[in-house]
């Protein structure tokens, strides 16, 4: 990232590191687009109650005021002002009841835009940053199929960045049905009190979460301890999920009779589905998702399967992608727009790309060939010659200044443009040279190629 930027929380990528973003995007896209997902972008503000419906990161929210508003702000209400949006799961669902009529659905769509997050900036963690997005959307109803795909879709697409030193990927799955039945199971009511707990394990431990269990959830001891059991289960198929979740529940008197009934009903719904995503997950891309009941999303609109994405061997890094099913957070009237989807931080990624895997782009500068100008009177003679290389698809740039060709070669160099081509003079013909090999032929513009390897701006190790 550029050195001596004044606002932290907001990068700016050097033209260097920018390439390797773009080529990460570009990936992203095709993998979302092979898979039959349809790209949008929606604004970048909403109405505060729009963002507020996420209740727990009301914090993290920036609002807008004109500057003539500055110090009357509390005569509007939060609801009624405009704020950046943090997300782009709350815009999706705004966007589809407002365009239900002109939706097909099951509506898939990828989306990759930036957003704004008010959270204290750490290493890979920004305020202003890139996430990129695939849901599908039902009408009224939505398939439990999409839980597998699209967890599936998103390791294709990681699975694709390995080739830039993206170490393997994993997606972590649970479901909000099974931990809810359980935790009800245990006399528990503060059921998103306990979720949003459960979702610090990693930060802070099993210790103190336990503590925050019994001082703000209202668990006992025995009830945290049951949670932390819960929390430490993870399977790599549906059988073994089922067998040890059973034998949990029973140890602690959750059963399918009697005053639990309600609960493990609800819990076995949720554990049916969980053990149908693994499986049938492990069927198509083998070892790509499994069981781990700690996940838990700590955000109050997810009703069902939710997801987070590890990459092996980097723990620190914490989760870079992350999402579950949602059937409540889009609705008109009656009418309900349930969902699924999955978010990668994008600029997180593209951060450990290129500190921590050494990811770097080829060349800086996206022209294959920079045309020499040997005279300011001739740069028209040069011009011609570039225009030509562009319109048979050869990305070209001219020589900003007709100085020494050797300082010409230094600047063509410094972008990391491998071919310089000197206009022929005196009746004499084109010549190209390769900057890299050493190697000068004639050449002519309407006919020559580069080489395959050189014409490429790529991102290597």
């Amino acid at each position: 990232m550029a050195k001596g930027a004044s606002i932290s929380g907001f990068p700016e990528w050097l033209p260097s590191e920018r390439v390797v973003e773009q080529r990460v995007i570009d990936t992203l896209r095709e993998v979302f687009e092979l898979n039959g997902f349809i790209g949008i972008e929606t604004r970048a503000v909403e109405t505060g109650a729009s963002l507020l419906k996420k209740g727990e990161t009301s914090k993290e929210i920036y609002l807008l005021s004109r500057l003539q508003e500055v110090g009357h702000e509390s005569d509007t209400p939060v609801e009624e002002r405009l704020g950046l949006h943090f997300d782009l799961t709350v815009p999706l669902s705004r966007y589809v009841v407002e365009n239900s009529g002109a939706l097909a659905f099951p509506f898939k769509r990828w989306q990759i835009q930036k957003v704004w997050r008010g959270e204290r900036p750490q290493e890979g963690r920004f305020r202003e940053f890139v996430q990129a997005d695939i849901d599908v959307i039902g009408n009224g109803d939505l398939p439990d199929h999409y839980e597998v795909e699209l967890p599936l879709v998103m390791v294709a697409a990681l699975e694709r960045l390995r080739e830039y030193g993206l170490p393997k990927a994993t997606v972590h799955a649970n479901n909000r049905k099974l931990s809810e039945g359980f935790y009800r199971g245990l006399g528990l009511t503060d059921v998103e009190g306990v979720l949003r707990e459960i979702d610090k394990l990693d930060k802070i431990g099993a210790d103190e979460v336990a503590k925050l269990l019994v001082s703000e959830c209202g668990a006992n001891e025995d009830q945290a301890r049951a949670c932390l059991e819960l929390a430490s289960l993870t399977a790599a198929d549906g059988a073994e999920l089922t067998e040890r979740f059973d034998a949990l529940a029973a140890a602690h008197g959750i059963t399918s009779e009697g005053e639990t009934a309600e609960a493990y009903a609800l819990a076995k719904q949720g554990l049916d589905t969980l053990a149908m995503i693994v499986d049938e997950a492990a069927a198509i891309r083998p070892g790509s998702v499994i069981a781990d009941l700690k996940i838990a999303r700590g955000l109050d609109y997810y009703t069902g399967s939710v997801y987070e994405t590890f990459l092996d061997g980097a723990a620190s890094l914490g989760s870079i992608c992350s999402g579950g099913r949602y059937d409540n957070l889009a609705s008109q009237g009656n009418k309900k727009y349930p969902g699924v989807g999955l978010s990668i931080g994008l600029s997180r990624l593209v951060s450990y790309m290129l500190h921590t895997a050494g990811a770097h782009a080829s060349r800086v500068s996206p022209a294959v060939v920079m045309v020499a100008v040997w005279s300011e009177d001739e740069r028209a003679a040069s011009n011609r010659i570039a225009n030509t290389l562009r319109s048979r698809g050869i990305a070209a740039d001219v020589a900003p200044t007709a100085v020494k060709i050797g300082k010409q070669i230094k600047y063509a160099d410094k972008l990391g443009i491998p071919y310089v081509w000197f206009p022929g003079q005196e009746g004499a013909g084109d010549e190209v040279k390769n900057i890299v090999s050493g190697d000068q032929l004639e050449a002519d513009a309407t006919s020559w190629e580069p080489d395959t390897v050189n014409a490429r701006q790529t991102v290597v190790m």
